[in-house]
């Protein structure tokens, strides 16, 4: 069932839990055009040895990962999505992108982790959640019984 949304915001992290949220964010939508898919790079550190010997920029990622991000929206159904790659912490940027881009609602696909791998990895989720300034969806994962 479709909701009243002009712009939907969905974090693509590349996980097997990407599809199950840009299917969903289809569904929720009930228009791919409606739809902003965004993955965020950590910036690149000056004296990583790719950077240091010129075979890797943030732009040459960005467009790679560009490429990869519009293909996954072509095969699950997304193919006329706004697709972005944007730069910094992964969990801010998110939120600064869905208020630059005036959305109504970010799609958070979840991870579950729990314990040590939640404490040392953070949870995006929850710093979108504490941040963004409109609702936040946060789904369950897609293999949750």
């Amino acid at each position: 069932m479709p909701l009243s949304t002009s712009k939907i915001v969905v974090p693509i992290d590349f996980s097997s839990e990407s599809p199950h949220a840009i299917q969903n964010a289809v569904r929720i939508a009930g228009d791919a055009s409606k739809l902003h898919l965004v993955h965020v790079l950590l910036p690149l550190d000056s004296v990583s040895p790719g950077v240091l010997l010129g075979d890797i920029s943030d732009e040459s990622r960005r467009e790679k990962v560009t490429e990869k991000l519009t293909q996954l929206a072509d095969e699950h159904g997304a193919s006329e999505a706004t697709v972005a790659v944007q730069l910094g912490t992964p969990g801010l940027e998110i939120a600064d992108y869905a208020r630059d881009h005036g959305a109504d609602l970010i799609i958070v696909p979840s991870h579950g982790y729990h314990g040590f791998k939640r404490m040392f990895l953070g949870s995006v989720a929850e710093r979108v959640i504490r941040h963004a300034e409109c609702s936040v969806l946060v789904l369950r994962r897609a293999d949750a019984e």
